[in-house]
């Protein structure tokens, strides 16, 4: 579990990763300040120091931004570690909406320097960008 609080003291966010850890599960955080109780509690503590906000109780300034960064760079390397993107691209996404079909198009055009129909029509044939680059090579 990752508790996120900008103040590393919110009180919920805390008592969920003490009880994480009573369980032992693995627990991590991200905090904008350094050696909170949250940290404390976590650990892996990732503690993104920014400094006070321009407009005091907006913590949706500096701190959120830090904090989603750092959530971005998470989700990149859980999406890496699980083999989901190969050449820096995502292979394994769901093909839901017209906007990631051509997407999926567009990496396995490439990928394997077909043409966009081409691409498209072994995209749909397959069903997803893993499975249409696997049969193609």
């Amino acid at each position: 579990m990752v508790g996120i609080a900008a103040s590393g003291t919110t009180p919920y966010a805390v008592q969920g990763l003490a009880d994480c850890r009573a369980h032992h599960i693995a627990t991590g955080c991200i905090t904008c300040n350094p050696d909170t109780p949250l940290s404390r509690h976590a650990d892996f503590p990732v503690e993104v120091i920014v400094g006070p906000e321009f407009v005091t109780g907006s913590t949706r300034l500096k701190a959120g931004t830090a904090q989603k960064l750092v959530l971005n760079m998470i989700s990149t390397a859980v999406m890496i570690r699980l083999g989901r993107v190969q050449d820096n691209k995502m292979v394994d996404m769901q093909l839901t909406n017209n906007k990631l079909v051509e997407r999926g198009t567009r990496i396995l055009m490439q990928a394997l320097s077909l043409d966009f129909d081409a691409a498209q029509e072994l995209l749909l044939r397959h069903g997803s960008v893993r499975a249409a680059l696997a049969a193609a090579r």
